[in-house]
């Protein structure tokens, strides 16, 4: 059996998406930007999906920027706050993605008018709102860019998104906020978050890769950090991705349309999993809080020790399930996960992100929970 356990890295298309970009690999070649047919054709294409993505969100079109995905999105967001906003104070959390993190350390480092503050955490791994405020409170002088993501890719955890807007606006300070993991796994109204960046990316919801989106708030303006077009209304230059564009917008139709569903599939899916888990496997415990406020697709499992550690994601890939020990993004570093090291966790014992989409069963969910009893050895 084959099982896809590995959501929060990048879900599957959905059958409707590919419906839908085919017609356009096949005759929607023109360039966006040519004065001729086959260019309006496509430009039409691109400010109809625009006002679509816009509707979703409660957004104006003219508020939408479409980028090459979420890692570019949020490196806009700070890049350009940093130099074309006057902001001089950065706050964020170590436990960011590294689009954030990463890029906020790097201005940091070239800037010695900018200042980086991180916020703390609790026991549990949630953004502590008390530490948020000290730090806006110490540096009220400063132009302040606060950049939180609405919920981690690794345990989970939310954080309240209107709550901390209205935190950011009682002290003057931009709020962004990484929602590539939960765009189109919640609903989202910016005008009622008061929010003023949303980042997104297609791949986290059924969509194509390579394609996302920023939320620019229509009182603030941006410049490019790409360079060398006019494309985007001038914020983001280069030929327009008209095939992702397509997908990412079908993709936020599918999901809105079939929400409360889906929700509740993937809800049920993991608590399933929590249930068996705890049923099963003696000194299993969580990262983050699964059982709080947390994102639903996502559950970080930290297993006892045993002799086979190292060796714990290989011999689950061996027996067809896909799973992460962390960020896929960083996979492949072999340094550990910041996230789970900045909030505290146990790191001499393994963990694994399970992740769960709307095509997963509870059939999956057992093939996983047999495969885990028999690596820890467990007997009914």
């Amino acid at each position: 059996m084959k099982v896809y356990l590995d959501n929060a890295a990048t879900t599957p298309m959905d059958r409707e998406v590919i419906d839908a970009i085919i017609p356009i690999m096949e005759s929607g070649f023109g360039n966006p930007s040519s004065v001729h047919a086959f260019g309006r054709g496509t430009r039409a294409i691109i400010e109809k999906s625009r006002k679509q993505v816009a509707k979703y969100i409660n957004a104006a079109p003219s508020e939408i920027v479409f980028t090459g995905g979420g890692t570019e999105a949020d490196n806009m967001v700070l890049r350009c706050a940093v130099q074309d906003s006057g902001v001089t104070h950065i706050i964020t959390s170590a436990t960011e993605h590294h689009a954030v993190i990463d890029t906020a350390e790097v201005l940091d480092a070239g800037n010695d008018k900018l200042k980086l503050s991180l916020v703390k955490h609790d026991a549990k791994g949630y953004i502590d709102l008390d530490s948020l405020i000290q730090l806006l409170e110490e540096n009220k002088d400063r132009k302040t860019l606060v950049s939180l993501m609405h919920a981690n890719n690794e345990i989970g955890n939310r954080i309240p998104l209107k709550k901390v807007s209205e935190i950011c606006k009682q002290y003057g300070a931009v709020f962004h906020s990484d929602t590539v993991q939960t765009m189109c796994h919640y609903s989202f109204d910016v005008r009622e978050l008061g929010i003023d960046f949303l980042t997104c990316s297609a791949h986290k919801f059924h969509g194509p890769k390579g394609i996302g989106f920023l939320y620019v708030n229509q009182d603030i303006q941006i410049k490019p950090i790409i360079t060398g077009g006019a494309q985007e209304r001038n914020v983001r230059a280069g030929t327009e991705n008209i095939i992702g564009i397509v997908g990412l917008t079908k993709a936020m139709e599918v999901a809105y349309r079939d929400l409360e569903a889906h929700q509740n599939h993937v809800q049920g899916l993991k608590t399933y999993m929590m249930e068996q888990l705890e049923a099963t496997i003696p000194g299993v415990t969580y990262n983050g809080d699964p059982k709080g406020d947390s994102l639903y697709t996502v559950l970080n499992v930290q297993f006892p020790n045993s002799e086979m550690d190292e060796m714990l994601l290989y011999n689950f890939d061996i027996e067809g399930i896909a799973v992460s020990g962390g960020s896929a993004c960083s996979s492949g570093s072999n340094v550990g996960s910041h996230v789970l090291r900045n909030i505290g966790a146990d790191m001499t014992k393994p963990s694994i992100r399970f992740s769960f989409s709307k095509y997963n069963t509870k059939e999956e969910i057992d093939y996983t929970i047999s495969v885990i009893k028999d690596l820890f050895a467990v007997t009914a």
